[in-house]
């Protein structure tokens, strides 16, 4: 109203243009935060996402459970068997989620202030929180906006995990860069982004980590005497559980999709799953409903520390950078 303001004579919209810019200033924390974030996940998390891959895209016969999987991986391919297929993570974390955490904290800021707690509202409260649902609803359209790059990342990540030759020589894809030639010079953009749509599923399950992330916080900053960062790694480890326990069998047949044979001119095979649904369907033919599970144990271990890592780095990036 114009009667808050310190000079009445004023037009009510000048004071206007002095907060919008300090908000759009803010905007550039979260994707320069995410980028710590991407670094911390990949170092901690790779090895059980290895496991879990494996595990997903296999048959029994071949490993009985992560166990044996790790135990073999190590004994037929040493340490560095289990990072394999990182080097696009590394830096395809870093940029997803530099964009995921960074488009996160505008689509925060949008909702807030379009949807949840408008400015020009009467019952605007400046320190009214958005509510939990909101914060669900921003992380599933910043998962969507990742995807377009999280899709051909882990496509080739998961490529490179499941080539199970100790040598270079007797594997289809030498490296990231040339799997991503041949893919695109058999199949073009299209094979490239192979499993598209199963990331778009899978990452609209955003809602769930980011609700509980803000339910968590909440909760503990009302009621524990924990320090900031100590609210970060829990609330972050616990909410990334939360994300695995509601999304992992969209993960299962997105994995298995992308890991099918491309076919064609590439030479790996015959293509099994042209849609989601076949590979879904797959999935419970051969396995049954424990099958949409198969590797969850590598992947629940790994989110909480990884995840934990990772959120403890992006929030107290976000805290160090200035206005």
């Amino acid at each position: 109203m114009a009667s808050d303001e310190t000079t009445p004579s004023a037009p009510a919209p000048a004071p206007g243009p002095a907060p919008a810019l300090k908000k759009d200033n803010k905007n550039y924390k979260g994707f320069v935060a995410g980028v710590f974030s991407g670094i911390a996940k990949l170092s901690v998390g790779h090895p059980f996402d290895t496991i879990k891959v494996r595990l997903q895209t296999s048959s029994r016969t071949r490993f009985s459970g992560p166990l044996e999987c790790l135990t073999q991986t190590v004994r037929n391919e040493g340490l560095r068997g289990l990072y394999k297929g990182a080097t696009p993570p590394l830096v395809g974390w870093m940029f997803m989620d530099s964009l995921m955490l960074g488009s996160l904290t505008v689509y925060r800021r949008l909702l807030r202030d379009n949807l949840f707690n408008p400015p020009g509202h009467p019952l605007h409260d400046p320190l009214r929180p958005m509510p939990s649902h909101g914060h669900g609803l921003a992380g599933v359209m910043a998962g969507a906006t990742v995807s377009m790059i999280a899709a051909p990342v882990e496509h080739v990540k998961a490529r490179l995990q499941t080539q199970y030759a100790a040598s270079k020589a007797d594997r289809l894809y030498k490296g990231p860069l040339d799997c991503v030639r041949k893919i695109y010079a058999a199949h073009g953009v299209a094979g490239v982004y192979r499993g598209l749509g199963a990331t778009l599923l899978f990452r609209s399950f955003f809602f769930f980590w980011w609700g509980s992330y803000d339910v968590f916080s909440r909760w503990m900053r009302q009621n524990t005497a924990m320090s900031a960062p100590a609210v970060n790694f829990w609330a972050g480890g616990l909410s990334a559980q939360v994300f695995w326990l509601t999304s992992y069998p969209s993960d299962v047949v997105k994995q298995r999709i992308m890991t099918d044979p491309l076919g064609g001119a590439l030479g790996d095979g015959q293509r099994r799953f042209p849609r989601w649904r076949d590979a879904a369907v797959a999935v419970y033919r051969e396995q049954g409903v424990r099958g949409y599970w198969r590797g969850f144990l590598p992947c629940f271990l790994r989110a909480f520390p990884a995840n934990a890592m990772a959120l403890l780095a992006f929030e107290g990036v976000m805290r160090a950078l200035p206005e």
